[in-house]
């Protein structure tokens, strides 16, 4: 572009439990030579115009929604992982095709899945991942071996409680409504999960919750602000593995 700048990102922003004074200090920094990149999950972007209101005309002037990567993109994870390789592990074509698929675009969940399914192909003595090493690999999922952080996450949250261990399936399996602005964010409306939790007898749906909110089980789900009754799942990779793991 013929000009020199400077491009500092902020990845990974949302983890960042104090945030104040950095809208200041990016406004203050701002210039035509110098920009900030703001990465992060969910609404925490809101909290830098707290100290600084001008921010919020830039955020809105920049702000993108990142989208769940194309399965042709996710397939070539798969593709590259077999260069790597150099011939020593094969992935059958239709294989690939449903990590993609079970993935819903979410790069993080192929790579995990993808090293799972390498381990048990090595664990049998094999050198294609095949029908047979997939099918493994979802039932150590499905019975919680295969990854272990997402699986204490899990745990931590339903604690002893098969009632609301039933809640997290049932909140984790509603159909992602879609929002106006960000017709690929999903939402989750608690009415909608009242009907199926009363037929699966989770009685106490309101007692049972909490726990799912709350930072010291893992907040696996949190409210949104835009009207009562809508959540959504913090991370939504943990949302495709509770589909995926057995009750």
């Amino acid at each position: 572009m013929k000009r020199d700048g400077l491009l500092i990102l902020l990845d990974e922003f949302d983890v960042l439990e104090n945030k104040r004074g950095l809208g200041s200090l990016i406004k203050s920094l701002s210039s035509k030579d110098v920009k900030f990149g703001v990465c992060g999950i969910g609404q925490d972007l809101n909290d830098l115009i707290e100290d600084h209101a001008s921010v919020e005309r830039l955020l809105e002037q920049g702000a993108i929604h990142v989208k769940q990567m194309p399965n042709p993109e996710a397939k070539n994870i798969l593709d590259r992982a077999e260069e790597l390789f150099e011939g020593e592990v094969r992935i059958d074509p239709q294989i690939k095709d449903e990590i993609v698929e079970i993935s819903q675009g979410y790069p993080y969940f192929i790579q995990m899945f993808g090293k799972s399914c390498v381990s048990k192909a090595s664990q049998l003595g094999l050198q294609t991942i095949n029908r047979h090493v997939y099918n493994r690999v979802i039932d150590d999922i499905k019975s919680g071996i295969a990854f272990p952080t997402l699986e204490s996450a899990y745990q931590r949250a339903v604690g002893k409680s098969e009632a609301r261990q039933m809640l997290l399936h049932l909140l984790a399996e509603q159909p992602e409504e879609k929002t106006l602005f960000h017709e690929d964010v999903g939402r989750i409306f608690l009415k909608n999960v009242r009907k199926d939790a009363e037929e699966f007898d989770v009685n106490y749906l309101d007692q049972n919750l909490p726990r799912l909110l709350d930072k010291n089980y893992g907040g696996v789900i949190r409210r949104i602000p835009e009207g009562q009754g809508i959540y959504e799942f913090t991370n939504p990779v943990f949302r495709l593995y509770v589909n995926l793991r057995s009750i």
